[in-house]
């Protein structure tokens, strides 16, 4: 008998619904406003940093002396950021725990800056039963990066060809599916459900 697939997740957008404009939309007074700042000042390439591994601190302390009249707003992005998530796709959730129940092992690699993931770990308690996770912010890469996927391998010891990748995200899923991985796009947890349930894993219909 063939083993099933290993599931390994992204975590914003397929587990948690991360948007920094749930943040900005408290901080502004218009939608248009909260935009430009999303587009302008505290950007997704601004954000890609962190993940990176940049120090919030030391990142938010750079932006605000290219723009000093924002420092409240930009602060707040750290102070704050917490804000910056709309709630946990439960749906996925359970997904999750049917897996561990059927003895799945399941992992993670997740763009996230490794000081946000050490503060939400007390929080989200779905992260502490994954048998491993790669966070971006720890390594110094991030996804689509094929060198993040090939670490994540050798790390668990596994073969690419062994796991099946969920990502939000189609540049990350392409880069996966380029290592050998098979992978998903997520769109939804009924989606996520009925593919994983096509490859042979053990979940109910």
């Amino acid at each position: 008998m063939t083993e099933p697939l290993i599931p390994v997740f992204d975590l914003g957008g397929v587990f948690v619904d991360w948007d920094p404009m749930y943040l900005f939309r408290k901080l502004f007074t218009t939608e248009e406003e909260a935009q430009w700042f999303g587009d302008t000042i505290c950007t997704k390439d601004w954000n890609l940093e962190f993940d990176a591994g940049d120090i919030y601190a030391e990142g938010v302390a750079r932006l605000i002396t290219r723009f000093p009249r924002y420092w409240r707003e930009i602060q707040a992005y750290d102070t704050r950021w917490k804000e910056t998530i709309g709630g946990i796709f439960q749906g996925t959730v359970g997904i999750h725990n049917e897996l561990i129940e059927a003895e799945i092992p399941t992992f993670a690699i997740t763009n996230f800056s490794w000081e946000k993931w050490v503060s939400v770990l007390d929080e989200w308690s779905f992260l502490e039963k994954f048998d491993g996770v790669v966070v971006s912010g720890l390594e110094k890469m991030v996804k689509p990066d094929p060198r993040i996927f090939r670490l994540f391998c050798d790390r668990y010891g596994l073969a690419p060809e062994s796991c099946v990748f969920i990502d939000d995200n189609r540049a990350n899923v392409v880069s996966a599916r380029a290592v050998g991985m098979e992978a998903i796009h997520f769109t939804s947890p009924e989606a996520l459900r009925a593919e994983l349930i096509g490859l042979g894993l053990p979940l109910k219909n």
